[in-house]
């Protein structure tokens, strides 16, 4: 399972930071820190509107795929794609740093972070607490805690130490029982994803957002995860409640990323140059 060999190498990859002058070092960089955007608050002035906020992705590559757009081999233009974002409409956008199966980078999020004025999500396998000084340290706003991949205790223990550093948590869930589980031990969560990519085979299906958003009490915000592609697609999600929308795939292989944001948006074209 994708899942289960992304979480081992993350283990083992974080058993070499574990020393107390890096966490020193991530320590006072967040001292330095200015304060972190409301990533919540910014979905939730969206309301009422239109389209669900959206979240866009800088994602270079996938386990599945491989590098999203060919040109990616030379060069990432992370930048230009995280302006392109904010230009056309999307309200924050969600950084990929896992270097192993994403070939992403915290050096990412923290140039984004500085380029941009609007919050961030560090989309990352959190497996450890040094994870979450690392995502503050780099600029973070919020962070990523997948159910399917914590314990309970580690659920709620990430949850306070995220909030003590000031950032916000995206709970990502993809079944009945994952959902249940963060209702029943973080019920001041705020936000709640449904992966409609099964992390187990990789494949989208719009219906598990449909089936879970009916079970989510209505002071939660629902993000809605994956193989969103079309306007169509869009349109169906608003009918279910959904207030934000996380994408990546569809945006960066579209012919022009500028565009799609603002067909997902329902804004229509733009004549303005696209990344």
């Amino acid at each position: 399972m994708i899942l289960d060999r992304i979480l081992e190498h993350k283990k083992a990859e974080l058993r070499h930071k574990q020393s107390r002058s890096y966490l020193a070092d991530l320590k006072a960089a967040i001292r330095d820190a200015p304060p972190t955007l409301g990533f919540a608050v910014t979905l939730d002035a969206t309301k009422p509107s239109s389209s669900p906020a959206l979240i866009a992705e800088v994602k270079k590559a996938s386990p599945s795929l491989g590098l999203l757009r060919p040109e990616f081999s030379e060069k990432f233009d992370y930048l230009t794609l995280a302006h392109t974002y904010h230009e056309h409409g999307a309200s924050a956008v969600s950084v990929l740093t896992d270097k192993e199966f994403f070939q992403g980078d915290l050096q990412y999020l923290e140039a984004i972070k500085r380029a941009l004025p609007i919050p961030a999500l560090n989309k990352e396998f959190m497996v450890g607490e040094v994870q979450f000084y690392e995502a503050r340290a780099h600029g973070a706003d919020a962070v990523l805690l997948i159910v399917a991949a914590l314990e309970r205790r580690q659920l709620t223990d990430f949850y306070a130490l995220a909030t003590e550093l000031g950032m916000d948590c995206l709970f990502e869930t993809h079944h009945e029982k994952e959902l249940d589980t963060v209702l029943e031990w973080i019920p001041t969560a705020r936000m709640i994803g449904i992966n409609n990519r099964d992390l187990k085979t990789f494949t989208t299906d719009l219906n598990v957002t449909f089936r879970l958003a009916q079970r989510i009490p209505s002071d939660k915000l629902i993000v809605s995860e994956s193989g969103i592609h079309s306007r169509d697609d869009v349109t169906k999600l608003i009918e279910a409640g959904v207030h934000a929308m996380l994408i990546g795939e569809s945006l960066i292989r579209a012919e022009h990323t500028a565009d799609k944001v603002r067909e997902l948006l329902g804004l229509g074209s733009s004549s303005a140059p696209s990344a």
